[in-house]
């Protein structure tokens, strides 16, 4: 049985936008989600698609609705299973990359908590979503779990697109310094919010305002107060005002700050 729905939280002062969703997953409709999402304040979202199934219909969503735009890749806990086809899987990933309204290659990256593809395999996959990301011109979204060193060896060693993004920014402080050197965007989810987040918000006080975005990650990782309750875009204003205290922000100069920097990361909005 699904989580209820949280509640909605009151509309935010100024218009932000969620940087990573997972719409297909949701027990709402997509017009449900965004209407519930712009009664909040976040006009925007973007979808993203883990396998090729998801990504064809996150991209299918995205012609549909005006207000959301597509991230397509295999995740990498899908490249084991996804290899018995590889080149045609990456081929139709990198057709579905080329589509306006497609705006980045993701969530692709390594993930060294869960035992479900040999690194070696999501090195290797990682490093061929890179180059789809680079060769389509659309920003990279990252998924990092427990794999820092070997994500930022590989992007060290990569030619990358104009745009990278640490999707539900995972380190601590040390590691938001040297994605802050790099240029990359740290993209925070509602597990800022959790009491236990001790580090997660420390790299969040020290990560530049115009690196960060905000996100749901939903159906997961639902922010205080809603916590238990399915996550839906509308939430991301929770975590957009836990970080505007972290970062000592009036809480519609952060919303304008993060929306300049999805504009600049996945380009104007229709």
């Amino acid at each position: 049985m699904r989580a209820p729905v949280a509640p909605l939280p009151p509309p935010l002062p100024a218009p932000a936008f969620d940087a990573h969703t997972h719409l297909d997953m949701l027990s709402e409709s997509p017009s449900e989600v965004l209407k519930a999402a712009q009664a909040a304040n976040v006009t925007r979202v973007v979808t993203v698609g883990c396998d090729l199934e998801s990504s064809k219909w996150s991209a299918a969503c995205a012609a549909k609705h005006d207000d959301v735009y597509a991230a397509v890749a295999i995740h990498p806990n899908e490249t084991a299973s996804a290899g018995r086809n590889k080149d045609e899987v990456l081929a139709a990933i990198a057709d579905l990359a080329a589509l306006p309204q497609v705006r980045a290659v993701g969530e692709t990256g390594l993930d060294y908590y869960r035992d479900h593809s040999p690194p070696e395999v999501q090195r290797e996959w990682f490093r061929a979503h890179i180059e789809i990301a680079r060769a389509a011109g659309k920003a990279l979204m990252i998924h990092d779990r427990e794999a820092h060193d070997d994500v930022l060896e590989i992007l060290n060693t990569s030619d990358l697109p104009e745009s990278t993004i640490f999707h539900c920014f995972s380190g601590d402080a040390e590691l938001a310094k040297k994605c802050a050197d790099a240029g990359y965007v740290m993209s925070f989810a509602g597990n800022v919010t959790f009491p236990s987040a001790g580090s997660l918000r420390e790299a969040a006080a020290v990560a530049p305002a115009e690196l960060i975005l905000v996100e749901t990650d939903a159906p997961y990782l639902t922010p205080v107060p809603n916590r238990g309750r399915q996550n839906a875009p509308a939430q991301v204003a929770h975590t957009l005002r836990a970080i505007a205290v972290i970062k000592n922000m009036d809480v519609a100069e952060l919303a304008a700050t993060v929306t300049a920097t999805g504009e600049r990361v996945f380009g104007s909005w229709r």
